[in-house]
């Protein structure tokens, strides 16, 4: 296997706001008392433990909401799952509106049966929607995935399960995020947190897929 090709270009990429692109390498750290976004609050941390946001999640009858917010507390994005469609879909919109003038982006899975679990990510500004501008690729029980740009191969993201500290609590464990320089963090974390709900919600799905593989076989 070849190795990853790292984003190193100096533009940067910036859909949420680029006053969250570093010009550096970014270490940041998803910590939650049981790790289900699910009804749970939690904060992203810097290296430093430095809260860098705030993430709100309400649950509905019928549909989720998660508020991604800075430090201050001030709404940056709003994440909503969309109803009734074959592939797990989330849209996600600018401060905490709800209307299509606030749209930045759509998440969806790019096949309806998967074994691990592929998101298709287009920009509101990319209307045809024939070529992701993202990609994530990863496994929710290996706690892992990786961000790409477009329909390549190059990385602009990877979250990797932190090694177990002795003598830490049960139920506690720590997501670390590894940032390419120029990469809108606020929209790495908007993209991991979609990519582990619709794992959540996907999870009889994945199962299903691996059975009919098996049957196929």
């Amino acid at each position: 296997m070849s190795p990853p090709i790292y984003h190193s270009s100096a533009a940067p990429i910036s859909v949420v706001n680029p006053e969250f692109c570093s010009p550096n390498w970014v270490e940041i750290f998803l910590k939650n008392k049981v790790f289900s976004l699910t009804g749970h609050d939690f904060t992203v941390k810097d290296a430093k433990k430095k809260v860098l946001f705030q993430v709100k999640k309400a649950c509905f009858s019928l549909r989720d909401r998660v508020v991604l917010q800075d430090a201050s507390r001030r709404p940056l994005i709003t994440l909503r799952r969309k109803l009734f469609t074959a592939r797990s879909t989330w849209k996600v919109f600018r401060g905490e509106g709800t209307d299509d003038a606030d749209l930045l982006f759509i998440a969806k899975r790019s096949r309806v049966m998967q074994l691990k679990t592929t998101l298709h990510v287009f920009l509101a500004t990319n209307t045809k929607a024939l070529v992701p501008d993202f990609k994530v690729k990863g496994s929710y029980s290996e706690r892992s995935c990786t961000v790409y740009l477009g329909d390549s191969s190059v990385v602009v993201a990877e979250r990797k399960k932190q090694e177990k500290v002795k003598n830490k609590a049960p139920g506690k464990e720590s997501l670390k995020v590894t940032i390419c320089p120029n990469v809108d963090q606020a929209l790495i974390v908007a993209l991991i947190i979609i990519h582990d709900e619709i794992n959540k919600e996907g999870e009889s799905g994945e199962a299903a897929a691996s059975i009919a593989t098996n049957l196929s076989s």
